[in-house]
């Protein structure tokens, strides 16, 4: 395996003048189609695990959410053309004569997420699948089944997975705001804030700003003191937790946009966007941490909904990650580390074509001390990628959420 071992150069991204940070919240409608998609794949392992003892041929990355149209009032509103999903992709559908029941599936697994994600959505009026799942080259199950004999998976894209560690301060502020308002506790107790918020951080030297986009939900607020007492509300959590990891000012918009004079408010029946003119897809979202970052390395791979055993665009990027934070939390030396795992068709997929990894530290050079322990580190996550699988099956590894 080739490790190209490097030291970053100036300033990383915590330090640096500008600073920009994205998160996509869980009701947005790009994360609506990246967890449907994996919730499928999820569903789609777990089904071939049981039936017949391996992961089979699926990639189900391709979800397209169009949105509906609703008339959201103060203490009541309705959805008058629910919202149009369509899960469309490659599975394996027939095994020897003995058919998997995907559209079953692919519905049972959808509405089960919008049940215990969406707290005001009722998902029969609201949602309508659509599963356009196509069967996959009847070659591919019997190279699953080889490749599963062979102890040897190989790679079925040419493709590249990225990660960094660690996070810088406005990232970290960006994640635990989102999560926070997103909190099953927060909206128990504050149940007009729907799922679909967005949170934009912009950094600028020593001052921090963020907006913040939520969903309000009509049945829950009585008219619109009511709905600029929420805002108040909901924007004083986000303040408290984003001051409590930063001394540095913070400055704070919600819902920007609003216009109470004419009543221009970003209000809702069900908590998202989704339900009246913002479209969604999968991979337009969030990468593997959680984040849009464009001030730091990225790739445009969607993580949800490949297969987890073959599919490079998922692997890469969770091992990537992986390397990233293990180089980092177990180097003292190492005060940040960029990872760049390369991939290409057909070769197994523990052996990339190429691994770089970036690195900053206290020393000025790399001694050779030091990139010994990075190159233990690559080879033994490198290893483990044959085994990744397991760790998206039990969710123990994020997808964009």
């Amino acid at each position: 395996m080739q490790v190209v071992i490097e030291k970053q150069q100036g300033l990383w991204a915590g330090a640096r003048a500008v600073e920009i940070v994205e998160r996509k919240g869980l009701g947005h409608p790009d994360t609506i189609c990246d967890m449907l998609s994996e919730q499928l794949s999820v569903a789609l392992s777990r089904y071939y695990l049981d039936q017949f003892g391996l992961i089979l041929h699926h990639n189900v990355d391709k979800a397209l959410l169009a949105a509906g149209q609703s008339e959201p009032s103060f203490g009541a509103g309705r959805i008058v053309e629910p919202i149009n999903i369509f899960l469309s992709g490659r599975a394996t559908m027939d095994v020897h004569g003995k058919p998997v029941p995907v559209r079953d599936l692919a519905e049972e697994c959808a509405r089960a997420w919008f049940l215990e994600n969406m707290h005001a959505m009722d998902t029969e009026k609201s949602v309508e699948l659509h599963c356009l799942l196509r069967p996959g080259s009847s070659d591919l199950v019997n190279l699953f089944v080889r490749q599963r004999d062979a102890g040897l998976f190989l790679a079925n894209d040419t493709s590249i997975g990225v990660g960094y560690a660690p996070l810088t301060e406005l990232e970290k502020i960006v994640l635990a705001v989102e999560r926070q308002l997103n909190a099953p506790d927060f909206k128990a107790e504050f149940p007009a804030s729907g799922e679909d918020i967005k949170v934009m951080g912009v950094r600028e030297s020593n001052r921090i700003a963020l907006t913040i986009s939520c969903a309000f939900i009509g049945r829950y607020l009585s008219d619109i003191a009511a709905y600029v007492d929420a805002k108040e509300r909901l924007r004083a959590v986000a303040h408290e937790t984003a001051m409590q990891m930063t001394s540095k000012e913070v400055m704070m918009q919600l819902n920007a946009a609003d216009n109470l004079a004419t009543g221009s408010i970003f209000l809702t029946v069900s908590g998202t966007s989704a339900e009246a003119g913002d479209d969604g897809q999968t991979g337009r979202g969030n990468r593997a941490n959680g984040l849009i970052t464009p001030c730091r390395p990225m790739t445009l791979e969607a993580m949800a909904g490949k297969n987890p055993v073959t599919h490079v665009g998922k692997l890469y990027s969770a091992a990537a990650s992986g390397i990233a934070h293990a180089i980092v939390a177990e180097i003292p030396e190492i005060t940040e580390a960029e990872c760049y795992l390369v991939s290409q068709i057909g070769a197994p997929i523990d052996q990339p074509c190429l691994t770089h990894v970036r690195v900053r530290g206290e020393e000025a050079d790399l001694s050779r001390a030091i990139e010994h322990l990075i190159n233990a580190v690559v080879e033994r996550e490198v290893a483990a990628i044959p085994h990744l699988w397991k760790s998206f099956l039990n969710r123990s590894v994020p997808v964009a959420g």
